[in-house]
This record gives C-alpha cells, structure tokens and sequence, in this order.
C-alpha cells in the first residue's frame, strides 16, 4: 500500500519500510489518520508501534499533544525510544518534545506540560488526573498499549477508569487501543466506541508445537526428533541454537531460570565459535565490573562468558541492561528467563521454549496451570523480524499431563476473554475516593452513572455493582475520607490528600492512626526525643501498598532479635512471627548493609531491593503528608530524614553529606570516614586531600568544591 502522505511516507523512509504491514493498511483503511477511534489486536511484532506513530503524526499536526500510555516502565522507556523517531520528521516549525514520565524518570510539571508527545505509565497518567491537570484537555490522541491486561488483577482496574474516564471527559479526542488477540475484543471494541481492527498476521510465521519423549509435534503436521543429552527444555533450545537460531526458555521460578541456565552452558559453550566467545567474554566482563558484587552476579557473569544468561526480577539494573543487549545482538545465544520477560522488555528468540505449564498462583496457594491467554503472550517472542522468516514456541509436555491435551489446551485453544477486575473491593475503594477527590459535589447517582460507563458494567449486573459502591462510599465516610452534604459527596483534607498520595485509603487509615497514636508510649524522659524508626519502617512494610513483601523463613527468626531491641519504637506490639524478611531488609539498609550481606543472609536480591526501596521511600513521604496535616510537626524532621535515609540506604550521620549532588551512599561513607561529616568540611578540606578520599577522585573534588560556593554565594 502507498500512502499519499509525504510525512507518513518520509516516516517510513527513515525506519527503513518500503510499505506498510497489513494490520497497518487495515488501520489506515478504518480511519486512523482520520482521527477515528480504533482496537488493533494483532500479535507481537506486528507494527502496532508505528500504527501508533502515524496516528500521533495527525494529531501533532492539527496542534494537539499525544499521550501514550504502557503498563509497565520497562516498556515506557522501549517506546519513548521508538518514538523519538518523531523528532527526526519535519511536522512543526521547532523539534517535536517528547517526554517519558514514571517514577524512574522524573520530569517536572513544566517540562509534561510542554510535551508534544508524553509516554506514561497508566500510573502516572492517573496521578495527573488526580492533580486536575488542566493542559490534558489539550490531547488529542490517546494511545491505550497492552490493553488486555485490564484482566489484569493489579494493573487491570487503574487501566478501565483511566479509559472510562477519558470517554466521558475528553469524547473528541482519539483513542487507539492496542492489544494482543482475545476473543472478546469486539466485547472491548464496543465498551471504548472504537472500530475493531484485528488479525493474527505476524513479520514472522509461528510454529507451536509440544515435545514428549524426543519429539516434538509441530501444528504444521511435522515431527521434529531431537537429541537428548540431559535436560529436556535445553535439549529442544540447543535444537535451535545448532540451527544457526537464538533460543528463550521460560522457567516458572527464578531459581529454576538460574538452575537451567546452569546446565546449559557447557553444551552452548562448545557451539560457540572464536569470534563468539571473545564477544561472550567481553559481555561477561562488563557484569563483572558494572554489576553488583554478590554471588548472584558472578555466576551470571561465568555463564555468560560460555553465550548463556538468565534473567529474572531479582538481578540489579546494570546487570539486567547487560544480558537484555548481549541477547539482543545475538552475543548470547540462550536465555532462560521467567515470565516477567514476557510483559517487558521485547526480546524475541527463534524458538521460545515453555519449560513448564505450571506457575504458582498466590490465591490457590499451589501449582496452577497458566493461561491460554498467558502461553499466547509466551509465544509472542518466538521469531527475529530483522534476522528469521519463523518462529518456533514448544511447549515441555510434563508427567501426568498428556501432549495431546496440551497441544488441544494451549495450542488449539482460544485466549480467555477479558473481564474486568474493577469489581474487587480494594479497587473500588481507590477508585471511588479517586472519583469524588477529582470531581467534589458528585451525587450518588452520578457516581453510578460513571461507573456504568465501564467495562465493569458490561460483565457484571448493575445491582452488583451497586452494592460494591455502596460498601466503599460507606467505608469511606466511616474513616473521614469523605463526607456527605446536600446529597453530594465531597472529600474531607484527608481523603483528597490520601488520593494526591496515590495509596490505597486502608493504607492512609493505618498511617493516620498510628501518626495519632505516636508519643503515648511509656518512654524514659532522660532518653529525650522518642524514635519511631522501626515503627515506621514496620507501617510501611505491613500496609496495603508494599511490595514485594517476603515472609519469614525458619532461619530468619534469629534474625528478629532487633524487634526487642528496638520495641519501644513500634506503634503497636508485633511478635517475632509477625516480622517480614521485607521490614528486616529495609532496617538492615539504612545501616548500610551491603547487596551481598542483604542477598545472603536474607535472600533478598538487588532488583528487589531496588523496588523496595523506591516504594518505601514513596510511602515514608506519603507518612510525612500524613502526619503534616495532622499537625504532628514533632514527627516530621524524622519522618523528612528517614525517607532520605531509605533513598540513599544510609545510617543518619550521611544525611548532610548525601544532600551534595552525586555524592550517594558509598562516597558519603568514604567522606564521612575521613572526617568530612558535612559540606563545610568539605570546603575547609584542600581539593588535592579531597581527591585523595577513596571514590572521589580530583574530577569529582572540583565539581564538589565549585557547587558548594555556587550554593552559598
């Protein structure tokens, strides 16, 4: 198909295109340079992306702005990158602004404002729905991705109201949803008012098959015999790899990714030619100086030297950054991940290898076989566009499970249809107080009203519903979170405050209460000032909004001795058995434990760490609101500087130093050690002494000098 838009066609030349993919022609059939309304559901790799660019193209140049909005950062950061290409056409009289916003890239309020284009987390775009944005009515073009995880049990409802209320606030502007295939997407069509748009093509033509007993069945009719040397799943990835293909294999647990990845790479190592290996080592190096120093990281950093990684949550950020571009330049040739991949980053493989069917579901407390729908996003990966005509996605037939039911299951089946998961009760107490803190004056029957523009109410009666509604506006007045007056609901200072904070209302009840209680304890007058770090940090931990949260294990109990150590800075009294794994982590890090000692005695590794924190320090801020509007100022130097404290991982005595800018919590350490406890000291110090302090270095030691007197002068 040509297209008779110069600037579409300019687009095209700088990707490389010489034409547009089918599901691409559909859209531009069905009116998406017209500014119509559409749900593309195709699958992976099937140019949705740029379905996507050509329809911001129209809209930048009627002078409107464009949101795009993912579920996940990983993917804001993919498609901030995608669209950058948009600078690079000549569509206004200046370069195209294109921002990404989530809380990893922090833009100023200013900065989202002037955006032509802004890539969000559904997150952030309902944060600024919250703070009444006024410059969002100036967006023309919604981009909705991944819209099928509104069955999503987590993510699923912020995604429906953030659509239900772009419906009924901002009906003229476009939406474009993009999807993987479900089989009620003409039911979600419907809901969004949009045109369905929808076909299985693919760049590269899919293979499924299930391998048992050293065959695979392929859904071509074929039966591919592969050597067995040890472990299946690697055996059906080497397969690929001695076919000039890369391999993925998913693993349920991450110590199972690491397990397999373990017993692969002798047999991937002897497969690798001089030119490889010397690839393979330089990645391998790279882990060994930039990732963290824990056993972890090493290990990964030997496999892959020998062209195999694994992948997973718990690895830090350089090291996940490192394997995700090896993999992507083919330097290694197999991956064993789980299936957190899937929602994230875009690494295809040849043949994608589903190692088990199983996957532990926390509701069932056991092994439950995962979705159609799931195993189809899992095939999602299989194919290279730029380097393989096909892709391949087996599936490992397990005992007491027979490859023809799993080939009828999850090979022959349909993906589930997506329900709506607005109707559980934690969601619909956010959302609720969300409704009412961003529109105040709304009658109950208005509430209604909007909440029956959702997909909600088409899966689910209206009585239902009702009731729901009823239970979270009566918890809410029960916890002073709103009031009624004249038959119209309006926030209380606290319930709009706890919205602005963006924390679940049980969360906002739980701090108000113990910030109301701080104090009472029995304390000895000659200790001073009480402390309530251990309090707070427990509070942050046990609420509602935390994660992830690690139970205790048998061999932490030892572990919980700081509870009597420090009981009298609770809230309320817990018991040994009442600890998490979490609370004893995030304690151990603000006195400065190292990733190692965090990952080998507590098991906590540094991905998981970094998500701690950055929640912890989200909710200690979100304590400090709380408590400022309660008025307790006696509180908030502490609260200020334990927040401070969990950002940087920090004892209190670095705080000072920690305010200068690059200066984190290794070189505060290093400067606090040779008797630099703050900025004056600092500048007191001889710049050739100061660059003689471990980790600073003579660069650093000027650029510390000069913002110091910058500040005060």
């Amino acid at each position: 198909m040509t297209m008779e838009d110069p600037r579409i066609n300019n687009l095209l030349d700088l990707l490389g295109h010489s034409s547009l993919y089918p599901p691409q022609q559909q859209a531009v059939s069905h009116g998406l340079l017209e500014g119509k309304n559409l749900l593309v559901t195709t699958p992976t790799a099937s140019g949705k992306t740029l379905i996507a660019i050509m329809a911001a193209i129209k809209a930048i140049e009627k002078g409107m702005k464009v949101f795009y909005l993912t579920p996940l950062r990983a993917l804001a950061k993919e498609k901030y990158h995608d669209i950058r290409v948009l600078e690079r056409l000549n569509i206004l009289d200046r370069k195209i602004r294109i921002k990404v916003a989530s809380s990893d890239y922090n833009s100023t309020a200013r900065e989202l404002e002037e955006a032509d284009v802004l890539v969000l987390t559904n997150e952030k775009m309902d944060s600024l729905i919250r703070h009444e944005s006024s410059w969002i009515s100036d967006v023309g073009l919604f981009v909705a991705d991944e819209v099928h995880l509104i069955g999503d049990r987590e993510r699923g409802p912020t995604l429906e109201m953030i659509l239900a209320i772009i419906r009924k606030v901002h009906p003229h502007a476009q939406i474009l949803a993009l999807s993987a295939t479900v089989s009620n997407s003409a039911d979600i069509a419907e809901w969004l008012n949009c045109d369905l748009v929808e076909t299985n093509w693919r760049p590269t033509k899919l293979f499924e098959g299930v391998y048992e007993n050293g065959t695979i069945l392929m859904n071509d009719g074929s039966r591919v015999k592969i050597h067995s040397y040890s472990n299946a799943a690697i055996d059906v990835a080497i397969d690929s790899i001695d076919n000039g293909g890369q391999a993925l294999i998913f693993a349920g647990t991450r110590k199972r990714a690491c397990s397999l990845a373990a017993k692969a790479a002798e047999g991937v190592l002897r497969r690798l030619d001089r030119t490889q290996k010397e690839k393979a080592d330089t990645a391998s190096l790279q882990i060994r100086t930039k990732g963290e120093d824990l056993e972890l990281t090493s290990n990964l950093s030997t496999l892959v030297s020998k062209g195999v990684a694994f992948h997973h949550a718990g690895l830090g950020a350089s090291s996940r950054e490192i394997v995700e571009e090896a993999f992507k330049t083919g330097v290694i040739r197999l991956l064993v991940a789980t299936p957190t991949l899937a929602a994230g980053v875009n690494l295809p493989a040849r043949r994608v290898v589903l190692s088990s069917i199983l996957r532990y579901n926390a509701d069932y407390g056991a092994n439950m076989p995962i979705s159609v729908l799931e195993y189809k996003q899992l095939c999602g990966r299989a194919g290279r566009p730029k380097y393989d005509t096909f892709g391949e996605a087996i599936i490992i037939a397990e005992s007491g499970v027979s490859s023809t039911d799993l080939y009828e299951h999850y090979i022959l089946g349909e993906p589930e249809p997506v329900r709506s998961q607005l109707i559980n009760d934690r969601a619909l107490r956010i959302h609720v107080l969300s409704i009412i803190s961003t529109i105040p004056g709304m009658k109950q029957c208005e509430i209604y009203d909007l909440f029956g523009t959702t997909l909600c109410a088409q899966h689910y009666k209206s009585a239902v519903i009702t009731l729901k509604i009823d239970t979270a506006l009566r918890y809410l007045e029960d916890e002073n979170l709103i009031k009624s007056k004249n038959e119209r609901y309006i926030p209380t200072n606290f319930g709009r405050r706890s919205s602005l904070l963006y924390i679940d209302p049980l969360t906002a009840v739980e701090f108000k209460r113990a910030i109301e209680s701080a104090g009472r304890f029995n304390a000895n007058p000659n200790d001073g000032v009480i402390n309530h770090t251990l309090g707070f940090l427990h509070l942050i931990t046990s609420c509602a909004d935390f994660y992830p949260k690690f139970s205790m294990r048998r061999k932490d109990l030892e572990l919980t001795a700081i509870i009597d150590e420090h009981r009298n800075e609770l809230f309320y009294q817990i018991s040994e058995f009442e600890c998490s794994r979490s609370l004893l982590a995030l304690h151990e890090w603000i006195h400065e434990t190292s990733d190692r000692n965090l990952s080998d005695r507590l098991s906590v590794e540094p991905g998981d760490m970094h998500r701690m924190v950055e929640i912890a320090d989200w909710l200690a801020h979100s304590l400090y609101e709380v408590a400022k509007l309660l008025k307790r100022g006696d509180l908030l130097r502490e609260l200020h500087d334990l927040q401070i404290r969990i950002r940087y991982g920090i004892r209190e005595e670095l705080i000072p130093l920690v305010r200068l800018k690059e200066i984190g919590r290794a070189r505060a350490r290093a400067l606090f050690d040779a008797g630099l406890v703050d900025a004056r000291k600092v500048t007191e110090t001889p710049e050739a002494k100061l660059s003689a302090i471990p980790k600073i270095g003579p660069t650093l030691a000027k650029r510390l000098k000069e913002q110091i007197k910058k500040e005060r002068y």
